[in-house]
């Protein structure tokens, strides 16, 4: 069983996931906000509808991410002036601050997780990922373009 590709992968995919869940609930957040917050950040403004495309995020977990982050004044909401019926959301200066230091957060946990590989294995081993998540993932549609 162990030199099944899928068995190993699932399995570094839970660890993966515990570490980034515990790397994140440390500093009071979970990965959804780091994805939003990233998001935001690097592509600007959107409504729900394009964050749940950008990040991959469905729905009913964008709405209480949202909720969350705007509680804390990460991000704000205004209505599209193209489209009332949408809100905007767009990252604060406080958002920016927090996706910075998620994002080092972030790196902490990759640094754990590919600890047992060298600079070029890595790379290697995340080309390789990047690689099999394209291909598997053109035969799924993107999450519902609900707003």
């Amino acid at each position: 069983m162990r030199n099944l590709p899928s068995y190993l992968l699932t399995q570094t995919a839970m660890h993966a996931g515990r570490l980034v869940t515990e790397g994140f609930a440390a500093a009071g957040a979970r990965g959804y906000h780091y994805r939003l917050l990233a998001s935001l950040v690097e592509d600007g403004p959107a409504s729900q509808a394009t964050l749940g495309r950008r990040t991959g995020i469905h729905l009913s977990d964008m709405v209480t991410a949202l909720n969350e982050l705007e509680a804390g004044a990460y991000v704000a909401r205004a209505p599209d002036p193209a489209d009332r019926r949408r809100n905007v959301i767009t990252v604060t200066d406080a958002g920016r601050d927090r996706a910075a230091e998620l994002a080092e957060r972030a790196a902490a946990v990759q640094e754990q997780l590919l600890a047992p590989l060298d600079p070029a294995e890595r790379e290697q081993f995340t080309a390789l990922l990047a690689k099999l998540y394209e291909h598997h993932r053109q035969g799924f549609p993107p999450p519902s373009p609900m707003s």
